[in-house]
């Protein structure tokens, strides 16, 4: 871990925390409780996703984007809005494609699976 933080890191904790609701704290609950304590794992399940994947994916966004002429998402929408990239679509869907996979990466990797 960089300085000046000290272990443990963001990450770690996100995942003690996780651990103690999925361990401690969920098996004793029923109902309403139980439901919103699921909710929250989720929650930090994704945050931990995000932690691990984010950086990397925030890169590989930038390259796509730059890769097909735009600075950030809101001119690659208006372009495709406009019709600038008809005649680029394989490219457009494929780049598109892997801005999809890697947002279900992060929110539910599972319904990658089916």
């Amino acid at each position: 871990m960089p300085p000046p933080h000290d272990a443990p890191s963001a990450a770690e904790l996100v995942t003690a925390v996780r651990e103690f609701l999925e361990r401690d704290v969920l098996p004793g609950l029923e109902g309403r409780t139980r439901f919103h304590a699921l909710v929250a794992s989720n929650v930090l399940s994704v945050v931990e996703r995000e932690i691990r994947l984010g950086a990397e994916q925030a890169v590989e966004h930038a390259a796509r984007l730059e890769d097909l002429g735009y600075r950030d998402d809101a001119a690659l929408a208006a372009a495709i809005r406009a019709g600038d990239l008809d005649a680029r679509y394989a490219e457009v869907k494929s780049a598109l494609t892997a801005v999809v996979r890697d947002k279900l990466l992060v929110s539910n990797p599972a319904y990658l699976d089916g």
